[in-house]
């Protein structure tokens, strides 16, 4: 538990920021937990549960001292996409499903940690992140114009529902239009004159209280409802299997979707504040967040970017801002929720369009390509893939396209031919001239692990390089540095090394490895292949095998030499005898 090492050092000079940072979190974090559970299909009251134990448990084991957790945009929206259809209209079921698909998540998360996985904050990439958060926003807000209008979507994905936007607009209903104006006005009049208030509170509040004063459900503004306060009664959940077997691969997606959101949030506030963030934990601490919320009958909760910037803005300096805001978001949901049925839907729509819109970054998309096209081409394919197909199936695409680029990386990397400069220093041969080739030595570098789905190609590209240079100068010697690519055994790369040898050896070209000499000794051993004279020659490093490569050419000219000198002998001798 890494936050109680942060709290048995704890300041007191820090409690009067962390108070203030608690409060301010709590003011943001109550009106959007509500607007999310709307969005996620269930009560009022499971958008606050999904608040308070996640974050008394995050800030025991996260390792971030800024990052709030909580109920996300894009969580929610995958939970609501995969759920809905499932349920078929029952609420309880929904409710229980929901709870289940956040229990699974959380034990994903559980078992990336366990085998140290947290290198996956690096699998979705930043470009493949950027179209999927840029999608997601934009189908939250096309689902909330339903809510905003006063009508109800008959179609399920965005291109139905924009097409039928004449036909909706048609049924617009204008005292739940003109309540979400309010609500617009209310927010940006208090954004504007209380920058640090927290305006969603304030305009959802206004809201609720010309709800209640006028009794304007009399008009048909739909509203929150009855809202089950109280404490969190555990319930199992109850369905077949088979509809559970439904949630597996969606909570894996959600699991990965989740961790690499949260961490970038918690990588650049950590960064911001001098200190460092370990990946695996911050998966352990997700993990136990999420089945914290299912046990609390809650649903599926992320790292939370816009409440950690408002911890940060109000100086936070600890996990005792998650404690701080959790306590008073359980005294809400346990004894003040009575006000909360007043709320109106319109108004909790707006609170959502405006959270949406902040994730909203399509100018960054677009300066992609000119920076670097093929990120550019990743995160617009992401993009229109969430808008066009869906949800799910645009966040199994991203999953898919980090696999695709990451094997696309390992199957093609960059490769080198290296040369000496003039300082005896190995590097690069490039059209600097910096360096140039040893005579009659091909030193090979290939900037990836070998394994059997690239072994062919670096063999190909072995013998293309080595082909160029062999026209240019006759090559006696291959040297391979075995340190970027043998990093592991692979019985698919020590058969095509055999098949280089006998290719070189055929054309009186020795074959020496250059580094991991104990591994290679090893790996050659396990394989029965043979090395030293009579195979593959390995030598420690680049350095020692042109030393011993030099020596070797020094020693074969010197005998040359001796045996040249020992034919002239023998022709002098003949030559006296006949004489």
């Amino acid at each position: 538990m890494p936050g109680l090492e942060t709290f048995s050092r704890y300041e007191r000079n820090w409690l009067k920021d962390d108070v203030r940072a608690g409060l301010s979190v709590a003011a943001v974090a109550l009106p959007v937990a509500i607007a999310y559970a709307q969005l996620t299909g269930v009560n009022a009251a499971v958008g606050l549960y999904s608040c308070v134990l996640p974050m008394l448990i995050y800030a025991l084991f996260g390792t971030s001292r800024q990052l709030i957790v909580g109920p996300d945009a894009a969580t929610c929206a995958v939970i609501a996409a995969v759920v809905t259809p499932l349920a078929a209209g029952d609420s309880l079921k929904h409710w229980q499903l929901v709870m289940t698909m956040t229990v699974m998540t959380g034990f994903w998360c559980l078992i990336a940690s366990r085998f140290k996985l947290g290198v996956l904050a690096d699998f979705l990439s930043k470009p493949i992140l950027m179209g999927l958060l840029n999608g997601v926003a934009i189908t939250i807000i096309v689902g909330q114009f339903s809510k905003i209008f006063g009508f109800t979507f008959d179609e399920k994905y965005l291109l139905e529902r924009l097409g039928g936007a004449p036909n909706y607009l048609s049924q617009t209903h204008v005292p739940t239009l003109l309540m979400a104006i309010l609500t617009v006005i209310v927010y940006f009049v208090m954004k504007r004159l209380k920058p640090t208030w927290p305006a969603s509170m304030f305009a959802i509040a206004v809201g609720g209280g010309l709800v209640w004063l006028f009794h304007l459900t009399d008009y048909d503004i739909a509203v929150i409802g009855s809202v089950a306060g109280g404490l969190p009664s555990f319930q199992a959940p109850v369905f077949n299997l088979g509809i559970a077997r439904e949630l597996v691969m969606p909570a894996l997606n959600l699991a990965m979707v989740s961790f690499v959101s949260m961490m970038l949030t918690a990588r650049s506030f950590a960064a911001k504040n001098g200190y460092d963030i370990d990946a695996d934990k911050e998966f352990k601490a997700l993990g136990l967040a999420n089945i914290a919320s299912a046990l609390s009958q809650g649903f599926a909760v992320s790292g939370a970017d816009s409440r950690t910037a408002v911890n940060d803005a109000n100086g936070g300096k600890t996990q005792l801002v998650s404690v701080i805001a959790a306590v008073l978001i359980a005294i809400v949901a346990v004894f003040l929720t009575a006000p909360l049925e007043y709320i109106p839907s319109a108004a909790l729509g707006v609170v959502l369009v405006i959270a949406s819109v902040h994730l909203i970054d399509l100018k960054a998309i677009w300066g992609l390509r000119l920076r670097d096209r093929q990120a550019f081409y990743l995160a617009l394919t992401t993009f229109l893939a969430v808008l066009f197909i869906g949800v799910i199936p645009g966040i199994t695409l991203a999953v898919l396209l980090g696999l695709f680029q990451f094997l696309r990386t390992v199957m093609r990397p960059t490769d080198q031919v290296l040369g000496l400069d003039g300082k005896g220093i190995i590097r690069s041969l490039d059209s600097s001239d910096k360096a140039a080739s040893v005579p009659g030595v091909f030193i090979y570098r290939f900037n990836s692990p070998l394994t059997y789905f690239n072994a062919t190609y670096f063999k190909r590209r072995l013998l293309e390089r080595f082909a160029r240079q062999n026209q240019l100068e006759t090559v006696e010697c291959v040297i391979i540095d075995a340190v970027p690519c043998f990093t592991h055994l692979d019985i698919s790369v020590m058969a095509m090394l055999t098949d280089i040898d006998v290719l070189f050896k055929k054309r009186g070209v020795s074959l020496v490895l250059a580094g991991r000499k104990r591994q290679l000794i090893s790996w050659f051993e396990q394989t029965d292949m043979v090395s030293g004279e009579e195979g593959i020659t390995i030598r420690s490093d680049l350095y020692l095998a042109l030393k011993m490569h030099q020596s070797h050419v020094a020693a074969y000219e010197a005998q040359l030499i001796d045996e040249n000198h020992d034919a002239e002998s023998t022709e002098a001798v003949l030559t006296h005898s006949q004489i």
